[in-house]
């Protein structure tokens, strides 16, 4: 199979750099919203037994990418062949047959998450029977089963470029990180158990509780592990907070995010949960649909200063409603209670969003293709799955947040002579040097949302906790785990690994504009 290889933000920006390469046009959404097609619809049935759909996710492999999973509320994780050319006179229950490639009882409860690992050889599901499960999607066998939640498993996310490690996120309010490489294998059991939990993360210190002495929902909602490979980004039903963690020290979170920072302890109370948590391929961005009926997208690099964009006009009325901003950031689509779907661009936040219309019910579940541009799914209560399509025409002279180039510019012969001259003094030289960079800064060609700071190391800083939060020793890591764990996997060298922000000199301005 082939391989989907991506690099990580700052990895992407430095081979620009060097390189300087031109960025080809990514195809953006016009006004009209019959610049998307609905490619094909189909109906999740099970001889005779329709639950409603509660996840999908595309195949991540460039030869596999028309293969999407779907899981539903029975328990089914069912694949299908998008690429199948289906007649319009079918209904959706043979179109479901036409391009089912294969299905299976993975759980006996609901399927909350599904994804793919390892080339898509295997896939990831978790379920409300408090589990998850690694799959082997050939055989259709369970390879590995994760247990330790007490509630059901909401969310999960494979590390960016180790698969082997997993995290997940909870309604019992923790999230864990698991390693498929600590089972026996002189054993016959499948169960592994995880190497850390941190408990409680996204609980109030003042835990309200409910008429009846029942504590509010503690649940954490999604779980995203970031590109830098160090990081985790949780957020849960209790506020719109968005936790920033460090896998090296997982005792307190190193920085939060919400909508209002500068309210998000006084008046937490007003705030909305959050239904779900995405990220762009080069990990510089994070979309957070909230449950006020907007999806607010954030800078990772200065994501505790609070949003830079807001994009309004579907319903989330429930955290089923799940929101993803495409693999190249240049679009973000939803879900939304009033039976559409949304697209925006991310660009131009206050334009209205396209509509994509066909569902009868609540839509929750989507996903964009990543290998094959301007495809996604989308899913609803309506007991179908429907695939849509951008048209290739629909380009744009502005290009997509992430599509970020600089051109470096080599010294001229004159200049180096000058550099290198023995007899030259030290000012000369710092002002050809000021010379080149301001035809340098003519050839910047960046976008409006972030400013691409320069790129360098800088010194380590100690990180501080949270104004206003204590630590608490709500950090679990069973010692079993930790023998047979790697090493490397929790506790890297912290002379060679660093977070993503530690990458860049962040700029004070540039990054608020709604």
């Amino acid at each position: 199979m082939d391989t989907f290889k991506h690099q990580s933000f700052f990895q992407d920006i430095k081979s620009r750099e060097l390189h300087g390469y031109r960025v080809k046009r990514r195809p953006y959404i016009s006004d009209e919203s019959s610049d998307f097609n609905q490619i094909g619809a189909l109906a999740i049935d099970h001889n005779g037994f329709t639950p409603p759909p509660m996840a999908l996710s595309f195949c991540k492999t460039s030869k596999n990418s028309h293969i999407v999973a779907v899981t539903d509320e029975g328990g089914y994780l069912s694949l299908f062949n998008t690429r199948v050319q289906i007649p319009s006179s079918s209904t959706h229950l043979q179109n479901a047959e036409k391009a089912k490639v294969s299905e299976w009882v993975a759980h006996d409860n609901a399927i909350f998450d599904v994804c793919w690992i390892k080339e898509d050889t295997n896939i990831l599901t978790a379920s409300g029977d408090q589990s998850i499960k690694v799959w082997d999607a050939q055989g259709k066998q369970c390879v590995r089963a994760l247990m330790g939640h007490t509630g059901s498993v909401k969310s999960i996310c494979p590390h960016p470029t180790n698969h082997d490690i997993i995290v997940s996120g909870s309604r019992d309010g923790s999230f864990a990180l698991w390693d498929l490489r600590c089972s026996d294998s002189s054993s016959e059991n499948l169960c592994i158990p995880s190497i850390a939990t941190v408990h409680e993360a996204h609980s109030s210190p003042s835990q309200r509780r409910t008429r009846r002495g029942k504590a509010s929902s503690v649940s954490i909602t999604s779980i995203l592990y970031l590109k830098d490979e160090l990081s985790i980004a949780s957020a849960g039903a209790v506020d719109s907070v968005i936790k920033f963690w460090d896998t090296r020290n997982l005792k307190c979170p190193v920085i939060q995010a919400c909508p209002h920072p500068d309210a998000s302890i006084q008046k937490a109370h007003r705030f909305h949960g959050v239904s779900s948590l995405s990220q762009d391929l080069n990990g510089a961005f994070i979309s957070a649909s909230c449950m006020d009926s907007r999806i607010y997208l954030y800078n990772v690099l200065q994501a505790e200063k609070g949003h830079v964009k807001t994009f309004k006009g579907c319903k989330i009325e429930s955290f089923f409603v799940k929101s993803a901003i495409s693999p190249d950031a240049a679009h973000i689509l939803s879900g939304s209670s009033d039976g559409n779907a949304y697209v925006w661009q991310v660009n131009k936040p206050l334009e209205d969003p396209v509509m994509l219309k066909g569902h009868d019910g609540e839509v929750t579940a989507l996903d964009w293709c990543t290998s094959e541009t301007g495809k996604v799914a989308t899913s609803s209560d309506d007991f179908t799955v429907r695939f849509w399509n951008i048209h290739s025409s629909c380009y744009s002279n502005t290009r997509s947040p992430s599509s970020i180039r600089r051109r470096v510019t080599a010294l001229s012969c004159m200049q180096r002579r000058k550099l290198f001259s023995s007899d030259e003094k030290p000012a000369s030289v710092k002002n050809d040097t000021a010379s080149c960079d301001s035809k340098l800064a003519s050839y910047q060609d960046l976008p409006d949302l972030i400013t691409v700071p320069e790129m360098s190391t800088p010194v380590s800083k100690k990180r501080k906790p949270l104004p206003g939060f204590e630590p608490q020793e709500n950090f679990e890591k069973t010692p079993e785990a930790a023998m047979r764990s790697p090493s490397s996997v929790l506790n890297p060298p912290s002379s060679l690994r660093k977070t993503i922000r530690d990458y860049f000199i962040v700029t004070p301005s540039g990054l608020h504009s709604k």
